[in-house]
């Protein structure tokens, strides 16, 4: 049995993408991080950084006591190890499909998500920013467009470098792109969107759609952060 700390954010759609996937048992343990769950001990015991997703892994491979991992790729790389499924078991396969996994948690999942800050919650709407972090979640596009041009999926086979990255373009429109401009990427897109596994996965986030938080709720809870709020 897998629990999963989960919250209805690209990274915690990864880990139910997954999840769905492989048919793994797991218990769904919502942190509302718009109450500041997040910030709770006996999570924090769990995730340090106080981000969502983060699992406990009940019946680890090998037996013993339970195992605790957080950072998203980090548990897409954990799942994929110990169900050996979505990551190829041959040294070029699994290399291409990790290279496109830490693309996505160095490169298109903070870019889009400071693209996501400086439109929607900076209280002051700074042009700058703004088209800064839109073309470069643009280049971040045309890159994976481009790998796509002639591969059905981002390593070959359907693998978690496609789960890693499905979610951060899930949002494409509130991140001023058009998918029609990548059309590769949009016949990827709509390839995963419609696989049973994501549906059910996206499902699971309708339950928690009433406790979702305002801009402004989130700005003051979400990004007023410093080193003063980590408890020592």
């Amino acid at each position: 049995m897998i629990d999963l700390y989960y919250w209805t954010t690209p990274n915690g759609h990864k880990i139910t993408m997954f999840l769905e996937e492989v048919g793994l048992s797991y218990n769904l343990v919502p942190i509302n991080i718009g109450k500041g769950d997040q910030f709770q001990p006996e999570f924090l015991k769990i995730s340090p950084n106080n981000r969502i997703p983060a699992i406990v892994d009940r019946e680890p491979t090998g037996g013993g006591e339970p195992i605790s991992v957080f950072e998203s790729g980090a548990i897409l790389l954990y799942l994929a190890e110990k169900t050996g499924r979505f990551i190829p078991s041959d040294l070029r396969g699994r290399t291409e499909v990790l290279q496109w996994l830490f693309w996505q948690m160095g490169g298109l999942g903070p870019m889009a998500g400071q693209n996501h800050h400086f439109s929607m919650y900076a209280p002051e709407k700074i042009p700058y920013a703004i088209d800064r972090y839109v073309n470069e979640t643009g280049r971040l596009y045309a890159v994976l467009n481009k790998r796509l041009n002639d591969r059905e999926f981002v390593a070959g086979e359907y693998s978690i470098a496609d789960m890693a990255c499905y979610p951060w373009i899930v949002p494409y429109e509130r991140q001023g792109q058009n998918l029609e401009d990548f059309p590769n990427l949009k016949r990827w897109f709509e390839a995963i969107q419609s696989r049973p596994a994501t549906i059910r996965a996206y499902e699971k986030a309708e339950a928690f759609k009433a406790e979702q938080i305002s801009p402004d709720q989130a700005r003051e809870l979400l990004f007023n952060q410093s080193a003063g709020t980590v408890k020592h």
